[in-house]
């Protein structure tokens, strides 16, 4: 038989090797669409805690509230809300929750969402494009690297590098099989080592700049392709969708090139490859191939990165209203100050376990001194206003029947520990805290604090005669917001701020032994305190 029988059977290899490639692409997104809806179910379902993004965005534990009501970590609300590939989304997403957005703003944000919520196709196909990879590409070093310099601009060195190679190329294939002349070779060897002498500190300075993982762009620009073909109708949405657009090849394509180059550029680090890219000159080349693509598409870089992160933060937001069609979008008040939400519930807690509580502040009521025993829900209150705020302000549904509020800063005071690093105190964290929250007043847009157990680390002279002076200052200068305590004495500061504060409590009883709470929300002051009880029901004998 012929030898060229053998291409038979090797062609069949060959196309089974590409069939088998596709097949295992697809099954590797349809796993990671089933993950997608199974996330789905589970927030659904209330079992979400630890199956989403737990990683903590706010390092400075100054914030003024991101560690108290729980916006990042494990059980947190970024966890419950991030759908996000990029790290552009990711920050996005932070951002809109550590930070309030204009009415404007927010009102363009609900129509997005609003269109998005029910476009499941888009945001499955944004959670399983490519594979699953941990961003890494951080949006605005790669802005900077977009706009920086060029650093290889030569053209006529892009034509001669390769003209070298190929020559270095053919003269030594000449010498070596065909008796050629090798001064042809080492001349051309000499010509190279030369031109990659002379540009090996630029050369080095652009593979250095471009040192990461060529999937985060490869699922970027996925990514990008995705939403180059979706029509929007918001505002918001077509404006991101038109910041895509650029002259010439979408920017999906643009930067598939850009991954491919660099993917190209560390083939150099092969082992086989090693020893031919310097024959080739290899790195010399693909470094003025990427600093051609810079040039070119490099300022519009950070344009593509700040709309890709605010679809990916919004589609993160509409998901959560698709999953909660039952939360309505906050009115936002044009003028004045306030808050005034009805049968209000903690969104990262379950609703069969949750009790709704409405609360309204406004200019005439600014403050609630809010009563009641240990593990009442006072606590509990204070994260269920200030995490609705943070959701409303967001752009996204809120867990309430309804809610009116003002655009508002928070600044809280429900988890303020001590350190051991800096040596303070938990007290005196917690005045620094304050001192913090009192110059937030001084910005234009208004306040709302919530002050858990105010200022408990301190004798209860002082406790009284500091916690009045700071909530009054806080109400003369427009803020409002809740105070929580259990010292009944600290419930006289409404009745001194009267009628700009009000007295409203929880209560309990006591039922076979067994502390029972309602977690309803009453007016006035609570009439006892269970701390007794629960020594006796543990077994103190007091």
């Amino acid at each position: 038989m012929s030898g060229w029988w053998t291409l038979l059977p090797l062609a069949a290899f060959v196309a089974l090797v590409v069939y088998h490639d596709r097949v295992y692409r697809m099954g590797r997104r349809a796993n990671r669409a089933v993950a997608f809806y199974e996330r789905g179910l589970a927030r659904v379902e209330d079992r979400w805690t630890g199956t989403g993004d737990t990683r903590t965005f706010i390092s400075d534990e100054t914030h003024l509230y991101a560690t108290d009501l729980d916006i990042f970590g494990k059980g947190s609300l970024f966890e419950l809300l991030s759908t996000a590939r990029t790290r552009s989304g990711e920050g996005k997403l932070a951002y809109w929750l550590c930070m309030p957005a204009s009415r404007a703003e927010i009102l363009r944000r609900q129509q997005a969402v609003e269109e998005l919520r029910n476009n499941i196709n888009l945001r499955e196909d944004l959670a399983v494009l490519g594979e699953e990879v941990e961003p890494t590409i951080h949006p605005e070093l790669m802005k900077q690297w977009g706009m920086a310099p060029s650093r290889l601009e030569s053209r006529r060195t892009r034509v001669i590098a390769p003209i070298l190679a190929a020559v270095a190329v053919v003269s030594l294939i000449d010498f070596w099989f065909f008796d050629g002349s090798g001064w042809i070779a080492i001349l051309a060897l000499l010509a190279e080592a030369g031109l990659g002498l002379y540009y090996r500190k630029p050369v080095g300075d652009v593979a250095g700049s471009v040192d990461q993982p060529e999937k985060d762009l490869e699922i970027l620009s996925l990514v990008l392709a995705r939403l180059e073909r979706e029509q929007f109708r918001s505002e918001k949405l077509r404006e991101l969708r038109a910041a895509l657009d650029t002259d010439g090849k979408p920017p999906s394509k643009q930067i598939a090139r850009l991954a491919r180059l660099i993917e190209l550029l560390d083939s150099r680090l092969n082992m086989v490859f090693v020893l031919i890219g310097p024959l080739l000159l290899w790195t010399t080349q693909m470094a003025f191939a990427i600093e051609a693509w810079r040039r070119r598409c490099g300022p519009a870089v950070g344009r593509w990165l700040y709309a890709v992160g605010e679809l990916e933060a919004l589609c993160a937001l509409a998901g959560y209203a698709y999953e909660h069609p039952a939360d309505p979008f906050p009115e936002i008040m044009e003028n004045g100050t306030g808050f005034d939400g009805d049968d209000m519930r903690h969104p990262l807690l379950p609703v069969s376990r949750s009790v709704p509580n409405s609360v309204r502040l406004d200019g005439d009521l600014q403050l609630l001194i809010v009563s009641g025993s240990n593990m009442s829900g006072k606590s509990t209150l204070l994260r269920t206003v200030g995490i609705n705020v943070v959701l409303g302000l967001a752009g996204a549904p809120v867990r309430a029947k309804r809610l009116r509020l003002s655009v508002l800063r928070i600044g809280a005071t429900i988890r303020v520990l001590d350190s051991l690093q800096a040596g303070t105190s938990r007290f005196y964290a917690e005045i620094q805290r304050l001192r913090d929250i009192m110059e937030l007043t001084k910005d234009p847009i208004p306040v709302i604090f919530l002050l858990d157990e105010i200022l408990h680390g301190t004798n209860s002279h002082d406790r009284a005669v500091g916690a009045e002076a700071v909530v009054r200052g806080l109400v003369q200068r427009g803020a409002i917001g809740l105070v929580t305590t259990h010292d009944l004495a600290l419930s006289q500061v409404a009745n001194a701020l009267a009628p700009k504060a009000a007295n409203v409590h929880f209560q309990d009883h006591l039922e076979n032994g067994q502390m029972v709470f309602d977690y309803r929300l009453r007016p006035g002051v609570v009439q006892k305190s269970n701390a007794l009880e629960l020594m006796r029901a543990v077994g103190l004998e007091v």
